[in-house]
């Protein structure tokens, strides 16, 4: 059963095509192969849900004979059909393809978030270049065999993807591994299923783990100046295991402050838990696996800290497109994490981190990349006060409300529509129903009466 896709919003890896268009239906298959792979949902209309009860499994057949006529090469694809409310729903699963793959008309078109998205040329070189790198991660291991898997993490990987999928997995627990590319059709580990399952990975690839280390000052060295640091720790193990000790050792020596808000006493940590949580998924997801003599670094100083992953930027990511782009260089790596929650949504990482580091008054994070590396740094020095939860994603025309607000203590819609002549009465309306809704304002009055105030 494939109905738990619909309660995503389409994105990275889904898209929803209401009705057969056989050119879109082309450009989505091209896209999703080059990038991390995908869904496309056919015949259900995306606001409700609901199957738009006009497609036949005869029509989605031709479409896709004729779309695949578009693809070059031909896209690997497999389908399936099922009924939900409103009529018959299609399901097209597109894995992630090792070629370059464009269309008739010669544009190579990518995944970037819920768009497809055409090259450039310079972009198109760097995708053929780094295109195969994937399969490293699907590379069977030599001497490993099935009992080199830990079956208590497999246990506990089973269990989280059954909460993700709402079901249970229908099949062995082998053929689960399977279809994560943990074992190859022989039953043997491949490098994902060691990274992701076993139990002592780094024996066979000892740069698969993490070194954290701790200095007192702005220079690695110890207190008196010479060589020497305040704490050092190895993590080793499967990469769920890597990312929890990691994370449990960096709040360790995260420092806690408190404010007093009202008469209730808050934590607060020395940087924003979800922006190190983002940053550390990232550096073990995408790092490059291939390179050996470095592990993954997390270093901590009494400004910054630094978390450092073996591999430069993969594909055709850049520093100029990072936050608006996505490509995985581990792409069953990544789904599985995904699958652990160790992720929460593909190709919002970055973005998450910007965000809750800004929010905090912090600077953004810093990124770094070199041919080998990429570096992202945060900073604890707070730069303005922390910007509440509520006031993220706020418009300019609200900001000038609660401006307004904070000068006169009430404001109506009228005073608004002064303050914002350009904008529609129903826009105006809609953006004081919003902050009604988070419960910044309260709404008081009727009709002509109504005014709005801080709640």
């Amino acid at each position: 059963m494939t109905r738990h896709i619909l309660e995503r919003r389409p994105g990275q890896t889904l898209a929803v095509l209401p009705d057969l268009d056989v050119e879109l239906l082309a450009e989505t298959m091209v896209a999703f192969a080059n990038t991390d792979g995908g869904t496309i949902v056919l015949g259900v209309e995306e606001e409700s849900g609901r199957a738009t009860g006009n497609l036949y499994a005869e029509e989605v057949e031709a479409a896709m004979r004729d779309a695949l006529q578009y693809c070059r090469p031909a896209v690997q694809t497999e389908w399936q059909q099922e009924e939900i409310a409103g009529g018959a729903t299609f399901f097209i699963h597109v894995p992630r393809s090792i070629n370059l793959h464009s269309l008739t008309d010669g544009r190579v078109l990518v995944r970037s978030r819920d768009e497809n998205r055409p090259l450039g040329g310079e972009e198109i070189s760097h995708l053929a270049a780094t295109k195969s790198t994937g399969e490293y991660e699907g590379e069977k291991i030599a001497d490993a065999g099935r009992e080199d898997l830990d079956d208590e993490i497999v246990a506990e990987f089973k269990g989280r993807w059954a909460e993700k999928q709402g079901r249970e997995w229908p099949g062995s627990t082998d053929d689960l591994l399977l279809h994560v590319g943990a074992l190859d059709e022989s039953g043997k580990p491949t490098v994902t299923g060691l990274l992701l399952f076993g139990r002592e990975p780094q024996a066979v690839l000892p740069q698969s783990g993490l070194v954290f280390v701790k200095f007192p000052g702005l220079e690695p060295r110890g207190e008196d100046g010479r060589a020497g640091y305040g704490r050092r720790e190895e993590i080793n193990g499967p990469l769920p295991r890597v990312i929890q000790r990691a994370w449990a050792v960096v709040m360790e020596e995260m420092r806690v402050g408190a404010v007093v808000k009202g008469l209730e006493r808050e934590e607060k940590t020395e940087y924003p838990p979800a922006a190190v949580r983002e940053a550390l998924v990232n550096a073990v997801a995408h790092r490059d696996y291939r390179l050996r003599g470095r592990r993954i670094e997390v270093r901590m100083f009494s400004d910054r800290m630094e978390i450092i992953s073996p591999g430069g930027l993969p594909g055709y990511i850049t520093l100029d497109n990072i936050v608006d782009e996505h490509f995985s260089r581990n792409p069953r790596i990544v789904a599985g994490l995904f699958q652990w929650g160790f992720i929460e949504e593909l190709g919002l990482g970055v973005d998450l981190m910007i965000d809750e580091m800004t929010s905090a008054g912090h600077p953004p994070p810093k990124f770094r990349a070199e041919t080998y590396l990429f570096c992202v740094t945060l900073y604890n020095k707070q730069e303005r006060p922390p910007i509440a939860r509520w006031q993220r994603g706020m418009n300019e025309r609200q900001t000038k409300a609660l401006e307004y607000l904070q000068r006169h203590g009430r404001i109506t819609s009228r005073e608004y529509r002064a303050i914002c002549p350009d904008v529609s009465a129903e826009t105006l309306r809609l953006d004081l129903a919003d902050l009604v809704g988070k419960g910044v304002l309260l709404k008081i009055g009727d009709k002509k009466g109504t005014y709005y105030i801080f709640k």
